[in-house]
């Protein structure tokens, strides 16, 4: 479904999300990039958009947001066109507190947005949520989609689910570690990855989700997460699984953290026998935020892809 879409202007821009991008005390130096906001239905999505070129479209996961993608923005906007995008609920996006964050609703609003921008020939580079998120969008609007590069990701359903995350889903108990003690977010910090955060990257991820209401997607997130058919977002997935077929023979790369205990590397396998085709990259060293364990191997190797499959 096509939402209606507006981009926004400084005067047009909510006072309360213009004044939370200008916080970015301790990691402003990390994310110095200029804002931009899209009106998309009802509500409005923050993005960066730097450099020109071939677009790139970066979307991440939970409990993250476009900050993960600094380090390849910067890298890559002096060939590329390098989009960002925050989901509703994420970074400096809009948290309405509405029952809006299923699949299905993400994936409307990313079709909307694209459509409005007008981009094609993206190249699409994913991260946990925004790999399901954005190969569902690829099937709606495919011909406005070239490539994909996958990370520690999912976009078929599966029934596996660490207990560290099960335990997040427990009605009344899960919510209060999730909204009240931010347990999840703060727990990605150690667990998410295997060496140590410099504390301005630390700032960086968890500066948006700061009170019980600016968590609202990371707990909705992991409630999302469909493990039986009976599931408001199971079919939603299904489909995006069938549609993985149409992009067999599509320039496809896999980045992947090893050491990932939630995208385990039985995800890639998956992966692996769907597109045989694929490049492929594991990074032994890596957990779940592979671009924060091997920021290096990770624009090496989205470097080597996007020059050795241009034109195809």
């Amino acid at each position: 479904m096509m939402l209606q879409t507006r981009l926004l202007g400084p005067a047009e821009i909510p006072r309360s999300l213009l004044e939370r991008s200008r916080l970015r005390a301790g990691f402003e130096l990390e994310y110095p990039f200029e804002s931009h906001w899209m009106r998309v239905g009802a509500h409005v999505l923050h993005y960066i958009d730097e450099g020109t070129g071939p677009v790139l479209l970066m979307l991440h996961g939970n409990p993250t947001w476009s900050f993960i993608w600094r380090r390849l923005v910067r890298e890559l906007s002096d060939q590329f066109r390098v989009i960002a995008l925050d989901h509703l609920g994420c970074g400096f996006s809009e948290r309405p507190r509405q029952d809006l964050y299923t699949l299905a609703r993400h994936i409307d609003r990313l079709c909307s947005f694209v459509s409005a921008l007008e981009i094609s020939g993206i190249t699409l580079i994913a991260h946990d949520w925004g790999g399901a998120i954005g190969m569902g969008c690829a099937a709606r609007i495919e011909k406005r989609f070239d490539r994909f590069v996958l990370m520690n990701t999912a976009a078929f359903p599966s029934r596996r689910i660490p207990l560290r995350i099960a335990v997040c889903r427990i009605p009344v108990l899960g919510t209060l570690g999730v909204r009240a003690l931010n347990l999840f977010s703060l727990a990605a910090l150690k667990m998410a990855v295997t060496r140590p955060l410099p504390p301005a990257v630390a700032a960086g991820l968890t500066a948006p989700y700061d009170s019980w209401n600016n968590r609202i997607a990371v707990q909705e997130f992991v409630r999302d997460i469909p493990l039986a058919p009976s599931h408001r977002s199971y079919a939603t997935l299904s489909d995006v699984e069938q549609s993985l077929e149409r992009f067999r023979d599509r320039p496809v790369q896999f980045i992947w953290g090893m050491r990932d205990w939630c995208f385990s590397p039985v995800f890639l396998e998956e992966f692996k026998r769907r597109f045989p085709r694929a490049r492929v990259r594991e990074i032994d060293s890596a957990g779940h935020y592979v671009f924060e364990d091997a920021p290096a191997e990770v624009i090496e190797a989205c470097r080597e892809f996007l020059s050795g499959t241009a034109g195809e």
